[in-house]
C-alpha cells in the first residue's frame, strides 16, 4: 500500500471541499481498503466521513423512505420498514457478502463498490477501468464472470452490487450534495454510465460531489416483490445472474411490472421493452418465455459466459411466477429448480 494522507471531515461542506482527482471518500471502506492495498487505487488522501451527522439513519420520506449514505447494509436490511414494503431490497442485501463485511459495508459505498473483474484487480494485466488505453485481457481471457450486456471493446466488466439490483427494481433516487451546499437527485440509471471507451469513469458524479442518501418512493399498493440470485457458492458470491421483480396485478392482469438484473452488466440492467411487454397482459408460462426470450436477445456473451443467457432467463421466469403467485416460492430462496 502506497502511503497516503488521512483526513476526518467534521461536515459534508468539509469533506466536499478537500476532494479532487488525487481523494477518494472512505466510510466502511469494504472495497477501497482491498483496492488500496493491491494498488489498483491510490488515492493520495482519503476522507472519512464516517462522523458525520445526518447520514446514518433511515427515516420517512412522505410515504416512502430516506436511507442515509452511512446506514450499513446490516441496519437496512433489518429494519422492519424495508423488511415489510421492500423486501426486494432486503432480500438483495442478504444474498450479498457476508454478516461481517454487512456489518460494515455503507450504502453509498455499496452504489459505489468497483467490478470485481479479476483482471482489473491484477496490476499486471491490461485493464482500460484501471489504466485507460492499456487494453482489455478480459476479451482474451477468463470471462466466467463477466457482462453480457452494456459491454463495449474496451470494457467487459459486471457491476457486483446485489443491492443497486434490488434499488433499481423500486425506483430509487440517489441524493447528491455538491460543495456549493446544492442537493440533486439522480435515477440509479442516471448515476451510472456505461463504459464505452471511458470505462474509468464509471459514474455521472464529479468528483467533490458526495451521495447523501438513497430515497425509496411509495410502495406500490398490492405490489408483489421478488428476488433470485443464482451463484457458485450458497453464501459471500457475487452473482452468475440475479433478477429482482416489483410487479402489481389488477383484474388478473399485469398492471405494472419494474424488473432489474443483476451480474450481467455494468450497472444494474433493465429492459423497458420487456417490461412494456407484460404489461397488460394475464400472466401465463408463455408469456414469461415470451418475455425472458425478448430480454437476452441483444446479448453478447463472452465465449466463457454464453451459460448466463439460458440461466438469465429462466430466472426471470422463477421471478415472475413468484410475483405473479403462480408458483408456490419461498422466502430468501435463491436457488431454485427454475433458476439452477
Amino acid at each position: 500500500m502506497k502511503e497516503f494522507t488521512y483526513a476526518r471531515a467534521e461536515t459534508l461542506d468539509d469533506a466536499a471541499g478537500q476532494l479532487d482527482e488525487t481523494a477518494r471518500v472512505i466510510a466502511g471502506g469494504t472495497n477501497l481498503l482491498d483496492l488500496m492495498k493491491l494498488q489498483v487505487m491510490a488515492p493520495e488522501k482519503v476522507v472519512d466521513i464516517t462522523r458525520l451527522p445526518d447520514l446514518s439513519e433511515i427515516s420517512a420520506e412522505g410515504e416512502g423512505l430516506r436511507i442515509g449514505a452511512l446506514v450499513t447494509n446490516s441496519q437496512l436490511a433489518e429494519d422492519h420498514r424495508v423488511r415489510s414494503l421492500y423486501p426486494v431490497l432486503s432480500r438483495a442485501i442478504l444474498a450479498g457478502a457476508s454478516g461481517q463485511i454487512r456489518n460494515k459495508a455503507t450504502t453509498g459505498g455499496n452504489l459505489l463498490q468497483r467490478t470485481r473483474c479479476p483482471y482489473f484487480y491484477d496490476p499486471a494485466m491490461a485493464c482500460n477501468k484501471r489504466d485507460p488505453g492499456a487494453g482489455c485481457a478480459a476479451k482474451e481471457g477468463v470471462g466466467r464472470m463477466l457482462a453480457v450486456f452494456g459491454v463495449s471493446d474496451d470494457c467487459l466488466a459486471a457491476h457486483p452490487s446485489d443491492m443497486a439490483v434490488g434499488l433499481r427494481a423500486l425506483d430509487a433516487e440517489v441524493e447528491v450534495r455538491s460543495p456549493d451546499s446544492s442537493t440533486r437527485r439522480l435515477k440509479l440509471d442516471e448515476l451510472y454510465r456505461l463504459p464505452g471507451d471511458r470505462p474509468d469513469l464509471e459514474t455521472t458524479l464529479a468528483v467533490d460531489e458526495i451521495i447523501t442518501a438513497v430515497v425509496l418512493p411509495a410502495p406500490e399498493k398490492g405490489a408483489v416483490q421478488a428476488y433470485r440470485k443464482v451463484r457458485d457458492r450458497a453464501s459471500y458470491a457475487f452473482a452468475l445472474v440475479s433478477v429482482a421483480g416489483n410487479v402489481t396485478l389488477t383484474d388478473g392482469k399485469i398492471a405494472r411490472a419494474k424488473l432489474a438484473y443483476g451480474g450481467v452488466a455494468p450497472k444494474p440492467w433493465t429492459n423497458a421493452k420487456v417490461e412494456e411487454m407484460l404489461v397488460g397482459q394475464a400472466p401465463d408460462e408463455a408469456l414469461f418465455r415470451k418475455a425472458a426470450e425478448a430480454l437476452t436477445a441483444d446479448a453478447t456473451p463472452h465465449s466463457d459466459n454464453a451459460f448466463k443467457l439460458p440461466m438469465l432467463r429462466r430466472t426471470l421466469i422463477a421471478v415472475l411466477r413468484e410475483a405473479t403467485g403462480l408458483a408456490d416460492a419461498s422466502p430468501g430462496t435463491d436457488k431454485t429448480k427454475d433458476a439452477a
